[in-house]
C-alpha cells in the first residue's frame, strides 16, 4: 500500500504522530485552548539570550544528561545532548517532507525548546507556516538555522571536535530517514531527501557513503554502560584515555 501525501499541513500536524515520539511535533494554537508555554526560542538559546531561568540552557541540558546518564565528563554528555536535539530536528524536517510534502517554518525564533523535559527533547511550535519540503529548504531550516549555531556553541563551550559534531548530524539524519523507511510508501522519499542532505558540504564525507557508517564517534561507549552504536567507526569500544582519543 502506498500512503498517498496529505495535500496541506493541518494546524497540529497530526500525520506526524503515527511515526513516533521523535516525528511529534506540538504547535502552538493549533489545538484550541493550548497555552503558550513559558520556554526559551531556540534563538535565544543558540545566542545565550533566554530567560533567567533558562540563561544557559544548553549548558543547563548538557548538566541533566550527564546526570541521568552518569557520563565521565561533560564533553561525552555535550555530544549525546547535541545529537538527541539534532534527531528531533531531522525527524521532524524529514516527517513533514515525506507526509506533506512541504516542512513548516522551523526556524529558531519559532521553536520552543524544554531544556529540562525527558528525552527525547520537548519541542513547541509557534505557527505553522508551509516551505516547500526540498532538500534545499530543509538544509537552510535544519543546518543552517540550528545545527551551525548549535555546534558552534558546544565546540566553543565543551572542545568537542567539529567532525564529531557533523558526524552526530549526519547519522541522526541517516537514522531518522531509516525510520520512515519502515513505513510503507514513504522509503524510496526518504531515501532520496537524505541522500541529497548528506551530500551538502557541511555533511559530505562525515559517513561512509555505502554503509552510511561514521567516520567519527560519538563518545557514546564512554559512557558507564555503553558500547558502540550500529553505525559507528569503531567495531568495539576502544579502552578509555583520561580525556578519550576518538573525538
Amino acid at each position: 500500500m502506498v500512503l498517498l501525501l496529505v495535500v496541506d499541513l493541518d494546524p497540529d500536524l497530526a500525520a506526524l504522530r503515527p511515526l513516533g515520539a521523535f516525528f511529534v511535533l506540538r504547535t502552538i494554537g493549533g489545538t484550541p485552548g493550548t497555552a503558550r508555554p513559558a520556554l526559551p526560542t531556540l534563538a535565544q538559546v543558540y545566542e545565550n539570550r533566554a530567560s533567567d531561568v533558562y540563561r544557559k540552557s544548553v549548558t543547563f541540558r548538557v548538566e541533566k544528561v550527564a546526570r541521568v546518564l552518569r557520563a565521565p565528563e561533560p564533553r561525552v554528555a555535550a555530544s549525546i545532548a547535541h545529537q538527541g536535539l539534532a534527531a528531533r530536528l531531522w525527524s521532524v524536517a524529514l516527517g513533514c517532507a515525506v507526509l506533506y510534502g512541504r516542512v513548516p517554518d522551523l526556524s529558531a525564533r519559532r521553536l520552543r525548546w524544554d531544556p529540562d523535559a525527558s528525552a527525547p527533547d520537548d519541542l513547541w511550535l509557534e505557527a505553522v507556516e508551509p516551505l516547500p519540503g526540498d532538500a534545499g529548504t530543509i538544509a537552510d531550516v535544519v543546518l543552517r538555522g540550528h545545527l551551525e549555531p548549535l555546534t558552534a556553541a558546544l565546540h566553543a563551550e565543551y572542545r568537542l571536535a567539529t567532525g564529531l559534531l557533523w558526524g552526530n548530524a549526519a547519522s541522526a539524519l541517516a537514522g531518522a530517514a531509516r525510520q520512515l523507511g519502515h513505513r510503507p510508501g514513504l522509503s524510496a522519499r526518504a531515501r532520496a531527501l537524505s541522500a541529497e542532505l548528506l551530500a551538502h558540504p557541511l555533511l559530505a564525507g562525515t559517513l561512509d557513503s555505502t554503509t552510511l557508517r561514521r567516520r567519527s564517534c560519538c563518545l557514546y561507549y564512554r559512557l558507564p554502560e555503553g558500547g558502540v552504536c550500529g553505525d559507528c567507526c569503531f567495531t568495539r569500544a576502544p579502552r578509555s584515555s583520561p580525556r578519550g582519543t576518538s573525538g
